[in-house]
């Protein structure tokens, strides 16, 4: 009797054990059922993806440490156009780099002050308050530059960027192009137009400024539009011509092909 009993029990475990032995193969199946299949990047052709291999930019520019004699005045801003290499890593094209060149300009804008680029008596650039006497009704100081833009980027769709969120950090390298000054419409002290609206002036001379530079730069956005901002991290004007002026920006990029 007690073999039997045995042998029945034996059976039992036996078969217990053999149903959860298929009952654990069975979850560990339907687990590898819902697990997403692996893409494997190396094999997808990602030479030709749009991912901002040009970039228009506008927005607002300022200094960081301005000249104490400086008035600005207006809303001073940029203009920059970029045409861009974008090369993704293979083993994940989240992220990629990268290089182009393109054409950058800055106006800032003054109240009531005429810069002197010409002079020639003073070592530092000479900003006069013009307020009394007379003075140009819309002033501007515009620098133009070739630019050379490095970035390190971020794409949440690697197949199609313009789809999906992205961000860069970089740095761009500058040359300075020209350097003038614009006034439109010269007015006398009492603010009576003295030739007319249309009347213009501008002056060249960069003898006052570093003409090369480097930015830092940042933008975040969804799709063809993203916020960007720069730094310069040189600046503006020689050390001996004056205050150690940091331009900046911020704006918006629009972006795609």
């Amino acid at each position: 009797m007690k073999k039997i009993l045995l042998a029945i029990l034996g059976v039992g475990i036996f078969t217990l054990a053999n149903a959860q032995i298929k009952d654990t193969s069975a979850i560990k199946d339907l687990e590898k059922a819902k697990e997403k299949p692996k893409t494997d990047w190396k094999k997808l052709d990602l030479s030709n993806r749009a991912n901002d291999h040009f970039m228009i930019q506008f927005g607002y520019d300022g200094w960081s440490n301005a000249p104490d004699s400086a008035n600005p005045g207006g809303f001073s801003r940029h203009f920059n156009f970029y045409f861009m290499l974008d090369k993704p890593f293979k083993a994940n094209p989240h992220y990629s780099v990268g290089i182009g060149a393109g054409f950058a300009s800055s106006n800032i804008f003054f109240s009531n002050t005429y810069i002197d680029l010409k002079s020639t008596t003073s070592t530092t650039l000479p900003f006069k308050n013009v307020s009394a006497t007379d003075h140009f009704k819309h002033y501007k100081l515009t620098t133009t530059w070739i630019e050379a833009p490095l970035e390190f980027r971020y794409a949440s769709n690697p197949v199609t960027p313009d789809k999906g969120w992205k961000a860069a950090l970089g740095l761009k390298f500058g040359l300075m192009l020209k350097a003038y000054t614009k006034g439109k419409d010269l007015q006398n002290a009492s603010g009576t137009s003295l030739y007319g609206k249309s009347y213009a002036q501008k002056e060249y001379d960069k003898k006052f400024f570093n003409t090369s530079r480097v930015a830092a730069t940042a933008r975040i956005g969804m799709g063809n539009f993203s916020l960007d901002g720069s730094y310069s991290l040189t600046g503006l004007l020689k050390s001996a011509s004056g205050s150690s002026t940091n331009p900046y920006s911020i704006g918006l990029t629009i972006s795609g092909l």
